[in-house]
């Protein structure tokens, strides 16, 4: 992938309010292209996310400019087929297509519960987080690409990426913390083959793509450092009152490793090599040659 590389190119990227989301974001305006982010945290308010957190798809879109791109913040709801339908629309009215849909949406860190929760059988879970975490992790995967896809096949070449946690391989042979947790994110590797299938006929391509241990905003702070000192984490002696974080958080990797992987992908020509695959962003940067911020190559699933 080289700067300019995905010039012309436009993406959505639903859920880019921080995360995976903000990095591939990120990625893809590292490349030139131009990204819509969307979410529900907003300058003008949050009052319809799960989480009480500063970022904003504002931030996301600036972030995306100075990288070279050029950013668009639109608040919206993927829960809500109204709002994403406008979506479509405006998208329609002001570009003509889509080249790339990024589906990251989730907002059920808060529900999944802390560790001391995870495993614990699903008749011990409040039901209705439960079925929130299915309909924030699925449902709205399944909104976006509905109402968006007629604009990604309108000519040939169209790349979805849907981000979830964990391998189509991996998630097969190990439980995911409960049984919602569990549920949806096979679901989403499952939606990028069905759809994959399906897309093919267009010549477009579906790929799941899942990051390893992701320095996102929310695991930075519950660790009590940042980006710039995020090893600190790893010292047994630190006395600042913040767990300190397993030997594997040693090969964790920032939101932008995942994002050069997109990037990389939706610049590939052979790009429908991946139609219908489950891949780690660990995997893309061994393919494709490009590292982390650090210059590092993490993997956080060896």
């Amino acid at each position: 992938m080289t700067a300019g590389s995905l010039r012309g190119r436009i993406a959505v990227v639903a859920g880019a309010t921080r995360g995976a989301g903000r990095g591939i974001a990120a990625g893809l305006g590292e490349a030139g292209a131009t990204v819509i982010c969307t979410g529900r945290s907003s300058v003008t308010g949050n009052e319809d996310s799960d989480y009480d957190r500063p970022e904003t798809i504002e931030e996301t879109a600036d972030l995306v400019s100075s990288l070279g791109g050029t950013g668009v913040a639109v608040r919206v709801d993927h829960l809500d087929a109204a709002q994403v339908r406008r979506l479509a629309r405006r998208i329609d009215d002001e570009f003509g297509t889509i080249d790339i849909l990024v589906n990251d949406i989730w907002g059920a860190e808060v529900l999944k519960g802390p560790p001391s929760s995870w495993g614990r059988p699903m008749w011990d879970h409040d039901l209705d987080d439960g079925l929130r975490i299915l309909r924030l992790g699925i449902d709205t995967h399944l909104i976006t690409s509905h109402c968006l896809l007629p604009l990604l096949v309108r000519r040939p070449g169209g790349l979805v990426v849907e981000i979830t946690d964990g391998t189509a391989e991996y998630n097969a042979a190990n439980y995911r913390l409960s049984v919602f947790y569990d549920l949806a994110k096979v679901a989403v590797n499952r939606l990028a083959f069905s759809m994959g299938h399906e897309l093919k006929t267009a010549g477009a391509t579906a790929v799941a793509v899942t990051p390893g241990w992701l320095r996102s905003e929310m695991m930075l702070d519950a660790y009590g450092v940042c980006e710039a000192d995020w090893h600190h984490a790893l010292d047994i002696d630190r006395d600042d009152g913040y767990p300190c974080a397993p030997p594997g958080f040693a090969q964790s990797e920032s939101p932008r490793y995942v994002g050069r992987g997109v990037a990389a992908v939706a610049a590939d020509p052979d790009r429908q090599r991946w139609n219908q695959r489950s891949v780690t962003s660990a995997a893309l940067a061994a393919d494709y040659g490009f590292t982390d911020i650090d210059g590092r190559r993490p993997d956080g699933w060896v």
